[in-house]
């Protein structure tokens, strides 16, 4: 666990052909800064993390709960633990996106 994460400091990683930056990592949460483009894609799935996150830039159309949600530039989200849901690219951005637990296949 590391407390405080300078920038320089940050972890890259690529899941799924998605890349993003691991910022911090608590006892029971993890915070990660997606940086999707246009040509990514994030199918339905699942996992037994809840997800909360805040559109920085770019928007989406999150799927989940059997709806539809247009999010963009200052808008946020939460997706209950083990709920299947989906994002799809409309414009290239970035996301910062909260884990609870910790996604171990992050690391």
């Amino acid at each position: 666990m590391k407390n405080v994460v300078k920038k320089e400091e940050a972890v890259s990683r690529q899941f799924l052909g998605v890349d993003f930056v691991v910022l911090s990592i608590g006892n029971d949460s993890m915070v990660t800064k997606m940086l999707y483009k246009i040509t990514d894609s994030v199918p339905f799935h699942k996992h037994p993390n809840e997800q909360s996150g805040y559109v920085i830039s770019g928007s989406y159309k999150l799927k989940f709960d059997e709806k539809e949600f247009l999010l963009k530039e200052g808008d946020t989200y939460s997706i209950p633990a083990n709920i299947e849901h989906s994002i799809e690219i409309l414009e290239a951005g970035e996301v910062v996106d909260v884990f609870t637990p910790i996604r171990q296949d992050y690391l």
